[in-house]
């Protein structure tokens, strides 16, 4: 039997409308790719919205890495939202190539399969998730790391984002979403106040 302290309830959908909140506050993001036969799940600390409808982003891939090549492939890629509990690995799936093992059996990683595009994506530790489409820029592929993209399907875990908002709490602080300082130091989401109305 699951006890309340340790039941993690399923991940709800968020509203495409919705989908660029996931990332409009700057965090560090997981990007998992595969091209049917391989897979890949590496870090990305530069990620950001550009379009509210069709939700569309841009995240920062080096054009040399393995993840690069399977998005390549498949025209697709996810992008998770790791929370404070998945710190360590967020910083170990940075470190080493995709090329010279698979990420997901070398660190015990469990996926679930994404509704849309059939990609893997992690909700365990996870505060979020994004399928996401690659927009081919046929004039910046060989010449640049961005890579823009239209998001599929998005969801999140109610506990720390619902009705399209997020909640940073007491309650959930293994949820936090991370930010990247360099050298494996990582800054937590915290401390959420709400501005009051000011002026006549």
């Amino acid at each position: 039997m699951t006890s309340p302290s340790s039941f993690q309830p399923a991940f709800q959908p968020v509203k495409l409308e919705h989908a660029s909140r996931l990332i409009n506050h700057g965090p560090t993001v997981l990007v998992t790719s595969s091209d049917g036969k391989r897979r890949n799940i590496m870090a990305a600390a530069w990620s950001m919205p550009v379009e509210f409808t069709p939700p569309r982003l841009a995240v920062v891939i080096d054009k040399k890495t393995f993840t690069r090549e399977l998005i390549q492939a498949s025209g697709t890629f996810g992008v998770c939202v790791p929370g404070f509990a998945a710190m360590d690995l967020t910083f170990a799936v940075g470190t080493i190539s995709g090329r010279d093992a698979d990420k997901f059996e070398r660190f015990g990683i469990d996926a679930v399969t994404g509704p849309v595009l059939g990609l893997p994506l992690l909700e365990k530790g996870c505060a979020a998730w994004m399928e996401c489409r690659l927009i081919p820029e046929k004039h910046t592929e060989d010449a640049y790391d961005t890579c823009f993209c239209e998001v599929v399907s998005a969801a999140a875990d109610p506990r720390v984002f619902n009705n399209g908002h997020w909640i940073f709490d007491d309650s959930n602080t293994d949820l936090h979403t991370l930010h990247h300082l360099g050298a494996g130091n990582f800054a937590r989401a915290s401390g959420m106040v709400k501005a009051r109305e000011i002026g006549g």
